[in-house]
């Protein structure tokens, strides 16, 4: 399944590297190939336009107030998670993230 991300505005630098973080071309595809952890609530990623970015899902953790996604505060629990379909995806779908938020990071 291919994700599209649509620009806000315009200041594109590159062929897909924005000067402002909520900035991409109009109609880029992009997937996660790979993810692995490199501490308790970060993680590193990898997309398939050769992007690759560490994100810290702590802070979204924290001051979450639903107990559906304060279980993700067990890192133990955190690191179970796959890509599947390009997208980052923990147990049933219980806690998945807009591509477009992984890729810059604004969780």
């Amino acid at each position: 399944m291919d994700r599209l991300l649509h620009s806000s505005s315009t200041g594109v630098i590159g062929k897909h590297y924005a000067s402002d973080p909520l900035t991409w071309p109009e109609e880029l595809e992009v997937r996660i190939i790979e993810a692995k952890p490199i501490g308790d609530y970060v993680l590193w990623l990898r997309f398939d336009d050769g992007y690759a970015r560490a994100v810290d899902f702590e802070p979204f953790l924290a001051r979450s107030v639903h107990p559906q996604i304060r279980q993700f505060l067990n890192p133990e629990r955190f690191h179970d998670f796959r890509v599947e379909d390009g997208d980052l995806i923990w147990g049933d779908f219980e806690l998945c993230f807009p591509l477009a938020d992984l890729y810059t990071g604004n969780l």
